[in-house]
């Protein structure tokens, strides 16, 4: 079975980077304490690590 991630933005993206701004705006992510589900893949796990400092992650069995 494959594993979900639930992904909440708990941080403003005011200040940041356009390239991590993108990323989390792609992610699904607009407003803070908004949260998506995403299946974890390479791709998912590569957008989370540029905005590791922005993002709340838990797996979801």
């Amino acid at each position: 079975m494959a594993k979900t991630l639930k992904i909440t933005l708990v941080r403003s993206t005011i200040g940041e980077k356009p390239k991590t701004r993108a990323t989390v705006e792609s992610l699904g992510l607009r407003k803070i304490n908004q949260s998506v589900e995403r299946p974890d893949t390479p791709d998912v796990r590569g957008m989370i690590s540029r905005a590791k400092h922005l993002l709340d992650v838990e797996e979801i069995s």
